[in-house]
């Protein structure tokens, strides 16, 4: 599967959405990942086709049931970077 589009998500779609595409922004950076379209946007957008690969915190897993495991990413800790940066090289990896 190949990642082009990485939607993050969150309950309102504006704070902890916002502040996970930042961290994303710079982890693939320093990845040396390029061509990748990240946004931000309400749980309620999650859907198959919308985003190669979700990123969402752990407290909203249960309302991405629909989405494959290989098309998601759960954080425990939204703040973390190390356990995005590493979930997130462990699906580039992958491709």
């Amino acid at each position: 599967m190949a990642i082009n589009k990485i939607m993050c998500a969150c309950g309102s779609g504006l704070g902890s959405s916002l502040m996970v595409q930042m961290n994303i922004d710079d982890v693939l950076t320093e990845l040396g990942v390029s061509g990748v379209q990240v946004e931000h946007s309400t749980i309620s957008d999650v859907q198959p086709g919308a985003a190669d690969l979700f990123v969402i915190g752990r407290d909203l897993e249960a309302f991405v049931n629909g989405i494959p495991d290989e098309q998601k990413v759960v954080l425990v800790n939204i703040v973390d970077k190390d356990e995005l940066r590493g979930k997130l090289k462990e699906k580039f990896d992958a491709q």
